[in-house]
C-alpha cells in the first residue's frame, strides 16, 4: 500500500513514519526547501507526550528538551518581575510528564525518527510547489507523485491547499481569535544571549506580549503576540518586520534590540482554529493544523499533532483496500473530533488570559500567578493552565 504525505511538519512526519512503520511505502511532499528553522518555544504535554512513548521517539525528544525552572513576566517600563510560573510546579501537576521544546527540534527529531522504518519505505521530498487545484489527490496536478496512492493525508497546516482543493475557501474554516504570533531567532547577540540564558521571560502588557529567552547554543529567540482585528489578522497589508517594529517598538529595550534583527520572513501568522464539517473525503484525509488546528492558545498544538498521527496510522495501517480505508478514515474522525473540540474550547477559553484586553485582566492574570505560590492552589491553578490533558485516555477514545 501506498501513501502521499502533502506537508513536512509535525503531523506530515508523525504520520509518514506510522504508516511506515504499518508496512506502507510513503512519499512526503514539502513546498519548503528543508525543515523549518523559525518557531518557538512550547509546551509538549498531555495525548502527544503519551502517543510519543508509545511509538518510541521520547527519549530524543527528552534529549532536545529544554530545562525551564520559570516562566517570568516582567513590567515592560521597570524590568521588574510581577508574575511568574513554577515550572517545576506545573510538570509535578502533569506527573512529571512535560517537555519545553522548540518547535525546530521536535520537527528534526521526527525526521530523524524515519529512519526507524524500513529502508527506502519513506522517501522526503522537499521543494515540491503544487497549488491547491492540484492537491486533492491522485491524478490532478501533482502527477506521478500522487499517482497510484490509496491514500493522501494532506498535512499543510492551517493554510492547507488539500483542505482547499476539497472543501474549498479557508475562510470558510479557518476561526480568526483575533490575535497573530511572530516568532524568529537570532545569532550573534552575546550580550542579549548573556543576559537571558536560562531564562524564558514575557512581558506582563495589556494587548501584545514580547517574550525572550536564551536557546544552548547561544542564539536568543523571540516571541510576539498582539491583539488584530480578525481581518487584519488573516491579511495584513505590511510586511512582518514592519508591522512587528510599529506594534512592538519602545514596548522594552531588549525587545527592541530584537526587532532591530528581526529577518524578512519570521514565522509570522494569525492565531486561528480550524473548523470543518468533515475531515476526509474518498481517500484523501487532513491531519494536523489543516483540520484540527486548536491554535497557540490551547498549548497542544504539537501534542495534537502527534497524538491524531498515531491514531489515523493506527486505524488506517492494516487496511489493504479502498472500501477498509475509507471506513478507517470515517472512524479516525468519529474518535478524534471530540478531543480536538475539546481542546478548541479550551483555547477559546484561554485567549483573555493569555493576552488581557484590559488592566483588569492582565491583574486578574498577575493575582491568579501569584497565588499558585501558595499551597493547595498551586496545584489547581497549575491544572488549569494545563487544561484538559486527557492522560488518563490515550488515542483510544
Amino acid at each position: 500500500m501506498r501513501a502521499a504525505v502533502i506537508g513536512a511538519g509535525i503531523a506530515g512526519l508523525a504520520s509518514a513514519r506510522q504508516l511506515a512503520l504499518a508496512g506502507w511505502e510513503v512519499d512526503v511532499l514539502e513546498r519548503a526547501d528543508g525543515p523549518r528553522a523559525d518557531g518557538y518555544m512550547m509546551d509538549f504535554f498531555g495525548l502527544g507526550f503519551d502517543a510519543a512513548e508509545r511509538i518510541g521517539v521520547l527519549p530524543r525528544l527528552r534529549e532536545v528538551s529544554y530545562r525551564i525552572g520559570a516562566v517570568e513576566y516582567v513590567d515592560a517600563r521597570s524590568g521588574r518581575r510581577t508574575a511568574s510560573i513554577d515550572y517545576d510546579a506545573f510538570a509535578s501537576a502533569l506527573g512529571g510528564r512535560l517537555l519545553s521544546l522548540m518547535r525546530p527540534d521536535l520537527e528534526l527529531v521526527l525526521l530523524d525518527a524515519i529512519g526507524d522504518a524500513p529502508d527506502g519505505s519513506v522517501r522526503v521530498h522537499y521543494g515540491v510547489p503544487y497549488r491547491a487545484s492540484e492537491a486533492a489527490g491522485a491524478g490532478t496536478g501533482l502527477g506521478a507523485r500522487l499517482a497510484g496512492a490509496d491514500l493522501v493525508v494532506g498535512a499543510d497546516g492551517v493554510h492547507s491547499s488539500v483542505r482547499e482543493a476539497l472543501f474549498g475557501d479557508e475562510r470558510q474554516f479557518v476561526r480568526p481569535l483575533g490575535l497573530r504570533a511572530a516568532a524568529y531567532v537570532i545569532d550573534g547577540a552575546p550580550d542579549l544571549h548573556a543576559e537571558f540564558d536560562g531564562r524564558f521571560v514575557l512581558t506582563d502588557t495589556v494587548d501584545r506580549q514580547a517574550g525572550i529567552y536564551g536557546l544552548r547554543d547561544g542564539r536568543v529567540a523571540a516571541f510576539l503576540a498582539y491583539r488584530e482585528d480578525a481581518q487584519d489578522a488573516m491579511e495584513p497589508d505590511e510586511d512582518a518586520p514592519t508591522r512587528l517594529r510599529r506594534v512592538f517598538g519602545g514596548l522594552w529595550h531588549p525587545i527592541d534590540r530584537l526587532l532591530d534583527r528581526c529577518p524578512a520572513h519570521p514565522y509570522d501568522d494569525v492565531v486561528a482554529q480550524v473548523v470543518l464539517p468533515a475531515w476526509h473525503r474518498g481517500s484523501t484525509v487532513l491531519a494536523g493544523d489543516g483540520c484540527q488546528a486548536v491554535s497557540l492558545l490551547a498549548g497542544q498544538g504539537a501534542s495534537m499533532a502527534i497524538a491524531g498521527a498515531e491514531l489515523l496510522a493506527d486505524l488506517v495501517g492494516p487496511c489493504r483496500d479502498a472500501a477498509s480505508i475509507e471506513e478507517a478514515l470515517g472512524e479516525y474522525e468519529r474518535r478524534w473530533r471530540p478531543v480536538v473540540e475539546e481542546k478548541q474550547a479550551a483555547g477559546r477559553r484561554a485567549a483573555n488570559t493569555f493576552l488581557p484586553p484590559d488592566r483588569f485582566r492582565l491583574l486578574l492574570r498577575r493575582w491568579a500567578l501569584r497565588a499558585s505560590a501558595l499551597p493547595v492552589i498551586d496545584r489547581l491553578v497549575m491544572r488549569s493552565i494545563a487544561g484538559g490533558t486527557g492522560l488518563k485516555g490515550g488515542t483510544g477514545v
